[in-house]
């Protein structure tokens, strides 16, 4: 909601206040202002100026060169772009020294060879956004009316000497969604009055009635609905002072007629629409549900098919308005309009919300009515609307209207002892001092019994429960008055659970390992649903899905996290390295909801190591990722193992199941070359863990071994073995027959090559022999080491390479 403090100096006294300090106040009571813009803000020396002449540049077509008064001894040449400037017109002027938005100075300048002293000046290049400027003049430079005066500050006959505070109401706020709703405000926080606009006109000596029927058929929908019939309406431009107001508050002016019904919405919160009479044609108007499939065109050309659950304004026959939300192109006021309907009404927001929610049409007025008008202000809106079009439209307004009004306007009751609200507020404010807070904000109440009696206001629809009126008086007498206190009682200080901990350790081991973290949708395909799932259940799939790509809770986190690389890489970004820590979900059949465990999974592609200075690079590789788990396990102090597996979506060769003892835990891998090549990845390499099984393993309590202080021995040992056996398998078998005089055991070598048979393989492994307690002899060691080599032989039928 925009709020021009000139407008808004109608309704509250306003003077001796700071913008600025007024901003921070109303922050302070709870409405944020968002911003704060004053228009005139670095402009200067722009006035009204008078083109006396007009006349074509002679090196440019599109240059006009004018001779324009703009108040001084002699004429100023400015030479001018716009198509439409033109001899006669008061136009604004940038004179020589003068400053637009932005820091623009204004110098004498040559184009194309003639002399120009200044600017003529559009709205938009004095900072009003091109959507709030009037369609005539938006390609050009703006036209004021010939009463300006020659040589007069332009700035002040457009009312940019003006402050616009921008105010982010949160949905419970609609009364703030006008300019009265916010004078109430503003003067509650000053404690001044509100001064409501002062309606009276003169009726016309005919009956609205006589003219138009009117029938209600959907009261729910619509309790409340009014018609006046205006005659002899002269439709054009809108005096400058409203066409001001209105463009201060992001707001386009069109003619008279459209400009007051939306400067009464902005006014009273409450949308007001102006149909042609004589283009309803039946001189009737009848409120119903559409039928379904039944079409209108909107006001902005389009065509909407509508349903049965729609609200309609129809002449009888035809639909001439989406009830609440758009009016139709079929009962638009034009130029040639000489007699109007002005309608009122009361729609209830929730069919509202519904109709422009389907149609995807939002509008000024649809979110008025979705959050709730004031009931009290409808009748006093379309007033305040006649008054206007007789003054500024000329209008004659009929007697009387035509109304339908079943709307409960009486204003809800709430009870509240002032004990409970310093009970909720852990204060004592004075029984005064409230009273005189409610008071200011204008709710009517009594004291009775040591009670509130409060009727809060129709135009405060969010004071229900005592707990509002706990909350406007807070407010009121300032949130930073409340003391701080700690709550009585044992307690201590707050920090992370064990399993909190572990998890933020998890992310800092991840982090520190080069991979960033991704957060990815829990929803996705079907049939992405179950695609490298650890454990495998049924899917559980959501009733309404928002689409069928997001219709089912995910088992497995790598499918978007494959996703995310291939988006990043198809963006030139080819090294990605990305890890996710979140939910997986299995089905426990049709009553259950599904069992949630969360997990932890990453994907790396591309370059591991690109040093351009040194010339080195090295591409990601399984080890590599296997190095990554392998730090976390070590930084969550569980033992893991691996063995080769198969899964679908990952390279045969290049897959391993990870194991927590017994228990699969987890797995890592390549993707296979046809999901690479679907996703157009290159090598890529992914893991996935069951986090919650890793951070509740029991570990056992540390125990602290001395470094040893005799020395140790190493022997190399070279083996060739069936190419199928695992390393992991003969380091088993060294360690167990080595028994505790094997301190170290380390894999140095594989070769597989010309000089060894296709099924076998070369695998070297140095060992180190240690006693805690003494300095080995040569005899120990190799008998020590004759028994390992024994055992690898009867084990492993490992043979000794020569």
């Amino acid at each position: 909601m925009l709020v021009s403090l000139n407008w808004l100096a109608n309704y509250v006294d306003l003077s001796g206040e700071n913008p600025s300090e007024l901003a921070e106040k109303i922050t302070r009571s709870g409405i944020e202002v968002d911003a704060l813009e004053v228009r005139s803000q670095d402009m200067k020396n722009i006035v009204v100026g008078h083109v006396v002449s007009k006349e074509k540049h002679p090196e440019a077509d599109k240059l006009n060169i004018c001779q324009v008064n703009v108040g001084a001894d002699e004429l100023s040449q400015i030479v001018c772009g716009a198509p439409n400037v033109d001899a006669g017109q008061k136009v604004i002027v940038a004179v020589p020294g003068a400053r637009l938005p932005g820091g623009f100075k204004i110098k004498k300048a040559k184009l194309r060879g003639q002399e120009s002293h200044g600017m003529i000046c559009s709205l938009q290049e004095l900072g009003i956004e091109g959507k709030a400027v009037p369609k005539a003049f938006a390609d050009g430079i703006f036209v004021l009316p010939e009463e300006a005066e020659i040589g007069a500050d332009a700035l002040e006959y457009l009312s940019l000497h003006d402050t616009v505070l921008e105010l982010g109401l949160t949905p419970n706020r609609a009364d703030a969604m006008s300019m009265l709703g916010v004078a109430y405000e503003v003067a509650a926080i000053l404690g001044k009055d509100v001064k409501l606009p002062e309606i009276s006109y003169t009726e016309g000596s005919e009956k609205a009635a006589d003219y138009l029927a009117l029938e209600v058929q959907a009261k729910d929908a619509n309790p409340y609905y009014s018609a006046k019939v205006i005659k002899d309406v002269q439709v054009g431009p809108s005096p400058q002072w409203l066409q001001n107001r209105l463009m201060a508050v992001g707001v386009r002016p069109h003619n008279n007629v459209v400009d007051v019904t939306n400067y009464v919405l902005m006014e009273y919160g409450q949308p007001l629409h102006a149909f042609d009479y004589d283009r309803l044609e039946t001189k009737k108007i009848v409120v119903r549900m559409a039928s379904e499939g039944e079409k209108i065109t909107t006001l902005d050309d389009q065509e909407r098919t509508l349903a049965e659950t729609d609200l309609v304004i129809t002449n009888g026959e035809v639909p001439v308005a989406v009830a609440g939300v758009m009016g139709g192109a079929n009962s638009e006021v034009s130029d040639e309009t000489t007699t109007i309907v002005l309608e009122s009404a009361y729609f209830t927001g929730s069919f509202v919300r519904q109709t422009s929610k389907k149609l995807g049409l939002r509008s000024d007025a649809s979110a008025r009515f979705e959050k709730g008008v004031d009931p009290n202000r409808v009748e006093a809106a379309a007033e305040r609307a006649a008054q206007l079009l007789a003054e500024l439209a000329g209008g004659t307004v009929l007697t009387g209207s035509v109304v339908v009004d079943e709307l409960d306007k009486t204003p809800k009751k709430v009870i509240v002892s002032p004990d409970f609200i310093n009970e909720r507020l852990g204060m004592k404010i004075s029984l005064d001092e409230m009273q005189h807070i409610l008071t200011r904000l204008q709710f009517p109440f009594e004291v009775a019994n040591g009670l509130f009696y409060i009727d809060a206001p129709t135009r405060r629809q969010d004071i229900v429960i005592p707990e509002d009126i706990v909350e406007e008086i807070a407010r009121m007498y300032g949130y930073d008055r409340i003391p701080m206190t700690l709550p009585e009682g044992a307690h201590q200080a707050g920090g992370l659970s064990p399993y909190q901990a572990k998890r933020r350790l998890v992310r800092q081991t991840l982090e520190g390992a080069g991979l960033y973290q991704a957060v990815t949708y829990s929803l996705t395909s079907h049939e992405q649903s179950q695609k490298f799932a650890l454990h495998q259940a049924d899917v559980t799939k959501l009733l309404m899905p928002m689409s069928e790509e997001r219709s089912t809770l995910r088992q497995s986190l790598i499918p978007h996290l494959i996703e995310a690389a291939s988006y990043n890489v198809a963006r030139r970004v080819e090294s990605v390295a990305l890890y996710e820590v979140g939910s997986v979900f299995l089905d426990n059949g049709v009553d259950e909801l599904p069992t949630e465990i969360e997990h932890v999974a990453g994907i790396v592609t591309g370059l591991w190591v690109d040093h351009m200075w040194q010339g080195e690079k090295k591409p990601v590789d399984f080890f590599v990722v296997k190095g990554i788990v392998e730090a976390l396990a070590a930084k969550l102090g569980v033992t893991l193992s691996y063995t080769q597996a198969k899964m679908d979506g990952l390279h045969p060769g290049r897959t391993a199941e990870i194991f927590l003892g017994e228990e699969l835990v987890g797995f890592i891998g390549q993707l296979h070359p046809n999901e690479q090549k679907r996703v157009d990845l290159k090598d890529t390499f992914v893991f996935e863990l069951n986090l919650e099984r890793l951070i509740t393993e029991q570990k056992p309590t540390i125990s602290y071994t001395p470094v040893s202080r005799f020395p140790a021995i190493t022997r190399d040992i070279a083996l060739v073995v069936d190419r199928a056996l695992p390393a992991s398998t003969l380091e088993t078998i060294i360690r167990g027959s080595g028994g505790r005089l094997v301190s170290a055991v380390r894999l140095f070598d594989l070769y597989q090559g010309e000089k060894m048979a296709d099924d076998k393989k070369s695998v070297a492994f140095s060992i180190t022999y240690q006693d805690a307690e003494r300095t080995l002899t040569d005899e120990e060691v190799v008998a020590a080491h004759d028994k390992v080599v024994a055992a690898l032989a009867s084990e492993a039928n490992a043979e000794l390479r020569g």
